[in-house]
């Protein structure tokens, strides 16, 4: 039994004579152990967890609380992503050097995410709350369409 990241989405092996009631606890065993896995080799950078928990506060009334905020060189094809699982963040550091109010966009993208795992209109309500969301979106297209290599939103 197996569980690893490709890109993405999230690959779990389990035998297949198992019944779908030990296939289930099995799988949910081992997201928990690539979770913990994961957690242990990237830790959080202290000023992006500070700033995301003052952004959580300010805009989505605390309610989500990330378990790690971090920077990641391997996201090509995004600018952001989290782990609902376990309430991680990893942030492109493609990011860095942009105004900080487009980081802070990313940021609460993120957190909502780790309130609607999904793109969904309730979604969408919880990003609009911050203020520059709209420009911060703009901003990321015309970063995007100027370097063909950026990620896309």
């Amino acid at each position: 039994m197996s569980a690893y990241r490709d890109g993405p989405k999230t690959i779990v092996l389990v035998p297949e004579q198992l019944s779908r009631a030990e296939e289930a606890r099995w799988v949910e065993t081992m997201l928990a152990r690539l979770a913990h896995r994961e957690a242990a080799r990237a830790p959080s950078d202290p000023d992006l967890e500070v700033r995301a928990r003052t952004l959580s506060d300010r805009h989505l009334d605390g309610r989500p609380q990330p378990s790690s905020v971090r920077w990641s060189t391997n996201q090509q094809h995004r600018w952001g992503s989290c782990t609902t699982l376990d309430a991680t963040i990893r942030l492109s550091t493609r990011l860095r050097g942009m105004p900080g109010w487009v980081l802070d966009y990313v940021l609460v993208h993120e957190l909502a995410h780790l309130l609607v795992p999904d793109h969904s209109a309730a979604f969408w309500a919880l990003v609009e709350r911050y203020p520059r969301a709209e420009r911060a979106r703009g901003y990321l297209l015309g970063v995007a369409d100027t370097d063909r290599s950026a990620p896309r939103e």
